[in-house]
């Protein structure tokens, strides 16, 4: 497994990070803490599929290292006393690098559900706080299943629905829930962002709509 792949997963992204910023000048330090504070950068295989969203001074450390090149940028740049560098909110590998298929399916997490679920709750539509097992864990209902969870606000989750199935509870599902891949979560988190919403678009990427 290589350098560049340890820094394009969720638990790889402490590469682009520590790798050896010596080697990109002096004034790359000074740089990254500019960022620290700046929007994300959308980071895509050598082929476009959408591997992670980055903080923007991780996605400057690919580009300088030449591990990526910059897609679409902000359309400013930040200089330091040896170097300028335009800000990438898109960025691409130079190599392609393989994805494990056990992190192919992300987890059933309450940040990943409520990602997939656009933060809305799958029973009236409106702001979600929680998620639910839609067969309650104490009736048998699958605790980590994809299909067994959904996004929800607290009425319909505590007050109303409680520990019955939508059924008993007089709910009904207004969407199915379903099991998304990396990518899809990595494109609904990146439409969250004003900037990469609007190069989503123009690019053709369905979670942009």
């Amino acid at each position: 497994m290589n350098k560049c792949f340890l820094g394009v997963t969720s638990s790889l992204c402490a590469w682009a990070w520590s790798s050896k910023l010596s080697a990109c000048g002096a004034g790359v330090a000074p740089l990254m803490a500019i960022h620290c504070r700046m929007a994300s950068c959308l980071l895509l295989n050598a082929t476009w599929e959408p591997l992670v969203l980055l903080p923007v001074r991780r996605g400057i450390q690919l580009v300088l290292a030449d591990r990526a090149h910059a897609v679409e940028v902000r359309g400013s740049v930040f200089r330091s006393e040896f170097m300028s560098i335009e800000v990438p909110i898109v960025a691409a590998l130079n190599e392609y690098v393989r994805i494990p298929e056990s992190m192919c399916t992300p987890a059933a997490s309450r940040s990943n559900v409520l990602v997939r679920d656009d933060n809305r709750c799958g029973y009236c539509g409106d702001k979600a706080q929680t998620i639910d097992h839609i067969v309650p864990t104490s009736r048998g209902g699958a605790a980590r299943d994809w299909r067994n969870v959904i996004a929800a606000c607290h009425r319909c989750n505590v007050t109303v629905k409680q520990d019955r199935t939508p059924e008993e509870a007089g709910l009904s599902l207004v969407r199915q829930p379903f099991v998304p891949t990396r990518s899809d979560l990595v494109l609904a988190r990146a439409s969250q962002h004003s900037e990469l919403r609007a190069w989503m678009r123009r690019s053709g990427f369905a979670s942009a709509a």
